[in-house]
């Protein structure tokens, strides 16, 4: 028999809602169709491969009409709202919250909200990246080797232990 999974609306949000007004209007986002959601997932998977290889495009990835396109992709019937009450860094800051919500999460979406747009802010601060890569005192150990018998005569054999019942 077929397993019975949830009603995805209990299980999925279908909108995001910004405070991006500057009195703290909220606006509500909702998401793309899948046509469009397709479109914006090739333009960033793009744009992450150049990024990450290090390449210079030849040619501008975005120019001005394709990144309003993508934005306006993103925000839906938004799209006009926002960019009448907003200024540009608050309208692009929204439109790029609601891109990597489509694309990634609703947790990298906050982050990059946070982060104010700056990429070194989105990234784990020290702290958490030294302790993802730090190892425990046991594991480090037992990389190190003892130093060895310095009597030079014999090496002692433990007891096996009794097992706890």
């Amino acid at each position: 028999m077929a397993r019975q999974f949830a009603a995805l609306d209990t299980a999925l949000d279908d909108a995001i809602e910004l405070p991006a007004g500057p009195n703290g209007e909220v606006y509500r986002i909702e998401g793309p169709s899948a046509e469009d959601g397709l479109r914006i997932e090739r333009i960033m998977t793009l744009a992450t491969r150049l990024a990450a290889g290090g390449e210079t495009p030849e040619a501008e990835v975005l120019d001005d009409d394709a990144e309003l396109d993508l934005y306006k992709a993103a925000l839906g019937s938004s799209y006009d709202q926002l960019l009448a009450e907003l200024s540009w860094p608050r309208f692009k800051h929204v439109a790029m919250t609601v891109v990597f919500w489509i694309t990634a999460d609703l947790d990298t979406a906050e982050r990059y909200w946070a982060s104010g747009g700056d990429p070194s802010r989105m990234a784990p601060n020290r702290a958490t990246r030294r302790a993802g890569t730090r190892s425990s005192g046991t594991a480090a150990a037992s990389k190190t080797p003892r130093r060895g018998s310095t009597s030079g005569t014999s090496t002692r054999t433990a007891k096996p232990r009794a097992a706890k019942a």
